[in-house]
């Protein structure tokens, strides 16, 4: 069951989602060689308590952390840990924010120093599908168009796009329906309506799309070790088109 939200309801998310975007420019800041993931767990932590919101993915279904952090070749739901970054390490940092009963989610990867030019373009167009994704999330557009803006775009720049994992609504929980996936085909699947709530997320590797488990039970990399990136926004499907949530600009 699809649960649209009301406008009260959007915007106590919104003020979640800014927050959410506050704490990503933050991360910002402190992501360099020589400082560890597990730093950022610390500081994330400290910084939503500060503000008065709390990390709702810790303790979601087991899991520990208040971050994923997912290095290089790491898909999703990396541990933080305590082993520094090195020049030329990417890493997504991805959170879940819970600001007085609302939700809202966002991943985002970022450059340790300096990195490849094939990884830096790697980063231009996962963020850049995303952003064509959310130009298709609008009343009246199905759940294909969406996937078909990212896949399209990803694949003729010579990359992939993750299968195994895909966005999802959220609202007072953190996955609700509608599974959103970001390959697919245009004018397939459900029709977009005005008060729907999800997360749009690609995920997209250099090599293979396919994904092999961490014996950690969370912890997804690439098949074949090629580095993986991520960006997600929580939007929201408003009357005249799609509001971003955690929009950091």
């Amino acid at each position: 069951m699809i649960v649209l939200k009301s406008e009260r309801e959007i915007e106590a998310m919104h003020e979640s989602g800014k927050l959410l975007a506050a704490t990503h420019k933050e991360i910002a800041k402190l992501i360099q060689p020589g400082v560890t993931t597990w730093e950022i767990e610390e500081f994330v932590e400290a910084y939503l308590k500060k503000h008065g919101a709390k990390p709702e993915q810790k303790g979601y279904k087991g899991y520990k952390y208040a971050t994923c952090a997912s290095i290089n070749e790491e898909i999703c739901h990396g541990y933080p840990r305590k082993t520094p970054l090195k020049n030329g390490d990417i890493v997504t940092i991805d959170m879940v924010v819970n600001y007085n009963g609302a939700l809202s989610d966002s991943a985002w990867t970022y450059k340790a120093g300096t990195v490849s030019k094939e990884i830096d373009h790697l980063l231009h167009v996962t963020k850049e599908s995303l952003y064509k994704a959310i130009a298709q999330a609008v009343p009246g557009n199905r759940i294909g168009d969406i996937g078909h803006a990212i896949q399209s775009y990803v694949e003729p720049e010579g990359f992939s796009v993750v299968r195994d994992f895909i966005g999802h609504g959220i609202g007072t929980v953190i996955h609700e329906s509608p599974e959103v996936p970001h390959y697919g085909l245009p004018n397939k699947g459900l029709r977009l309506k005005e008060g729907m709530v999800f997360t749009i997320e690609p995920m997209v590797n250099v090599g293979t799309y396919k994904a092999i488990r961490n014996p950690n039970g969370w912890t997804a990399s690439t098949a074949d070790g090629g580095y993986s990136a991520q960006y997600e926004h929580t939007i929201a499907i408003m009357k005249d088109g799609p509001l971003i949530l955690t929009e950091q600009e």
